[in-house]
């Protein structure tokens, strides 16, 4: 159990508070390139701040304040440019580091006199990599994006999932951390919810946790896991998979990045790694992006049963959101199944630590030999999750698109 002191300090996310300060010091995703080819922005809210992400004529990214310094318009309605992203209230023009470059009425008014001079949003690096869209929100200097390996991967099919899950994401971090909540979160209840829809060909075998542990390495966590039946020469003992210090899961095909957008929502995206079918090609802007879904109990107060007899992402998004949108861990009472969420809550107070003395905490990268392809070792792609609870297809083939809407 831990005092309501120490949980407000592992929870709320605004800028000057601990964790806040902490994970400004990091790259987040807030976008695809699928999106902005649709469209040239797009509203952002990241750790409490609202934003808004612009792509201009050049196609350099921008990423800004969201409210015009003049009457308040949101610049998502801004009218984009060669050099920057006009407010369509006014005319008032802004480049990607916020300067405001143009006031059209008072410069014919005072010309060479007007105040846009005076005038600066706010404003964040950002770079894209992968086919995301990432943002700095941190102190200069600026460090690298991290380039893990399934990112900059070759010669694969990609696609990105996105889900707004109405927790805090330490409650989605924390679940990384928790192997044996597989065994019945993604095993008994998945069975479970297969009776209640009729289709129980979605049920799957009974597994049992005979032993759990966790490493703290380089990069993160490593969680592993020896199932009954299983010899500790299994990839799951041996090699595991990781949390990625602060937020990421990574597994042999993909990662899971948990982004805060406030104390009480957290964005999910999922990028995932295939291989591509016969002749097939993939740039970029086709990546696909879809919507996980993030379900939560129905008007009558009860499970929507449909939702929950499949893919594991969604049982674990329902379980989220039920926990409340920022549960209590005062009333908490940890077990044996809870040794990596305790070793978490001791590594994310230490980095805290480390950036309040001055020192970049773990995975801020500044030597670009070193970021070349961060590859982390983990389970065969036969060995991972996915495989012991059934072959995973495209999710963007069986879920709603999220980049539909024609351009008009």
């Amino acid at each position: 159990m831990i005092s309501s002191e120490e949980d407000k300090r592992l929870t709320e996310v605004g800028r000057g508070t601990p964790v806040g300060e902490l994970l400004r010091r990091y790259w987040h995703p807030v976008a695809t390139v699928s999106e902005l080819a649709l469209n040239e922005t797009k509203y952002v809210k990241i750790l409490g701040e609202e934003l808004v992400l612009f792509k201009d004529r050049q196609g350099r990214l921008g990423l800004v304040s969201a409210y015009c310094a003049h009457r308040r318009a949101n610049l998502a309605y801004g009218i984009v440019e060669e050099d920057g992203l006009r407010c369509p209230y006014h005319g008032w023009k802004y480049d990607s580091t916020g300067r405001c470059l143009e006031q059209p009425f008072e410069e014919t008014l005072r010309p060479g006199n007007a105040p846009k001079d005076k005038l600066k949003l706010s404003a964040y690096a950002v770079e894209q990599l992968g086919g995301l869209i990432f943002a700095y929100l941190g102190p200069s200097p600026v460090p690298l994006l991290p380039r893990w390996n399934l990112l900059i991967e070759e010669n694969v099919w990609r696609e990105i999932g996105y889900a707004l899950t109405p927790c805090n994401w330490l409650q989605t971090v924390e679940n990384i951390l928790d192997p044996v909540h597989v065994e019945w979160l993604h095993g008994v209840f998945r069975n479970y919810a297969a009776e209640h829809t009729g289709r129980t060909e979605r049920q799957r075998k009974r597994i049992r946790h005979v032993k759990i542990a966790f490493d703290l390495a380089e990069y993160g966590i490593i969680k592993r896991r020896l199932l009954e039946g299983e010899s500790e020469d299994a990839d799951d003992w041996k090699i595991g998979h990781w949390l990625v210090f602060p937020n990421i899961q990574k597994g042999p095909d993909m990662l899971r990045f948990r982004v805060p957008v406030d104390d009480t929502r957290t964005a999910q995206w999922y990028f995932s790694v295939l291989p591509l079918s016969d002749g097939e090609m993939q740039r970029l802007e086709e990546i696909p992006l879809y919507e996980m879904p993030s379900p939560l109990l129905n008007e009558r107060g009860q499970p929507e049963w449909r939702h929950l007899d499949g893919d594991v992402d969604i049982q674990d998004n329902a379980i989220f959101a039920s926990q409340g949108a920022l549960y209590d861990r005062t009333r908490e009472n940890l077990a044996d199944s809870d040794r990596g969420v305790v070793m978490y809550r001791h590594l994310l107070d230490g980095e805290i630590k480390s950036i309040e003395a001055g020192k970049d905490p773990m995975n801020v990268f500044r030597n670009p030999g070193k970021n070349r392809c961060l590859r982390l070792p983990t389970e065969s792609r036969e060995q991972f999750l996915t495989g012991r609870l059934g072959v995973r297809s495209r999710y963007s083939a069986k879920y709603r698109s999220l980049l539909g809407a024609e351009r008009h």
